[in-house]
């Protein structure tokens, strides 16, 4: 395996370190937008099928870096692997969504949970890794991933996706002992999955916040922030000499900037809601910062994005420590032309503030 990266710009911002322009990837960047992603799914079959193969999910990781010059692959899977090792049963419905067949809904669901035996449940994804890392031949950084444990918990009491999210709070203040069980849990799969997808290849790890915005601001730090800073305390921090940094992503987590950047993170994932210089100001001496262009931009002409661009970076201003990247995953919807003409920008526009 190739310890020497080629392009390690990416991990280089990660950890503050001067680099000659601003970095980039795309969350979701291996997806439906792209025509040879939809056709690899068709092969497998279904979603998971991709998910579940090493093979198709090196193939798809690979696909975006194939047609643009990003800084960084990222794992394809989904954060709902862990909740399904866990025994939930995962299937996905046409149109609807990911869902659980034996979600928790009580009270001896809930005591009966396990860690699940990463080495066995989740070989698929580990394997992955290994084979993502080993195709990308240095070219590359290839990030890891979990979801958080809040975000994972919401789907597992839930069942699926959910609008209002009554089933989870509701158990979270009528029982919120049963709800820390679930967290802590949780808490120590999430922790040795990602450690696994280190061991396996990973150089840098994300956890996706995908719901933490959903929390009142006490909440916030008691179900989910506190339990997102444990994991990022257990995880490994090198690996043959190599800083293995850390992200992490809470949607709609603006309002808690100083909290998540002392949760021992490297950086921290914005979403589009906030400005990116002001964030900067509030945080930027202690973590790096990822983001946070909103998707929708990407509907729009390139000159728009070229704009948005020049914007989001004029904010941020001079020096290292920011990864450009979306605000949140892109839409299947985008022009996989559009997305070209962003990268081209960030990697143009951004060589000035170098």
């Amino acid at each position: 395996m190739n310890f020497k990266l080629k392009n390690d710009t990416f991990l280089r911002a990660l950890l503050r370190q001067p680099t000659e322009y601003t970095p980039m990837w795309m969350m979701r960047q291996a997806g439906r937008y792209l025509p040879e992603y939809r056709e690899s799914r068709k092969r497998a079959g279904s979603f998971l099928g991709l998910c579940k193969s090493p093979d198709f999910a090196t193939e798809v990781t690979l696909q975006p870096l194939d047609r643009f010059p990003l800084d960084a692959a990222i794992l394809f899977s989904d954060i709902l692997t862990v909740p399904d090792a866990m025994g939930l049963g995962l299937y996905f419905s046409d149109g609807e969504g990911p869902k659980f067949k034996r979600p928790l809904n009580d009270e001896a669901a809930i005591k009966a949970l396990r860690v699940p035996d990463i080495g066995k449940d989740l070989k698929y994804v580990t394997d992955a890794v290994t084979q993502i890392r080993k195709a990308l031949d240095g070219s590359v950084p290839l990030i890891g991933f979990s979801g958080s444990p809040f975000t994972l918990s919401c789907y597992m009491v839930e069942g699926g996706g959910s609008d209002d999210y009554a089933k989870v709070k509701t158990l979270m203040y009528n029982e919120p002992k049963l709800m820390h069980h679930i967290l802590e849990v949780t808490t120590q799969a999430v922790t040795a999955y990602l450690n696994a997808q280190i061991e396996a290849g990973a150089q840098a790890v994300m956890i996706f916040d995908s719901w933490g915005g959903v929390l009142s601001h006490a909440a916030f730090h008691e179900f989910s922030l506190a339990y997102t800073h444990r994991i990022v305390e257990g995880l490994i921090k090198e690996k043959d000499g190599v800083k293995i940094p850390s992200i992490v992503f809470t949607k709609g987590g603006g309002l808690w900037l100083e909290s998540i950047a002392n949760a021992g993170c490297d950086a921290v994932g914005l979403d589009w809601t906030i400005d990116i210089g002001v964030a900067r100001q509030r945080v930027g001496s202690k973590v790096a910062l990822q983001g946070n262009m909103d998707p929708a931009v990407l509907f729009a002409s390139p000159d728009a994005i070229h704009a948005e661009v020049e914007h989001i970076l004029g904010s941020y201003g001079y020096g290292s420590g920011h990864v450009f990247n979306l605000g949140h995953g892109i839409s299947q919807h985008t022009d996989p032309e559009h997305a070209a003409a962003l990268v081209k920008a960030v990697h143009e526009l951004s060589r000035k503030y170098h």
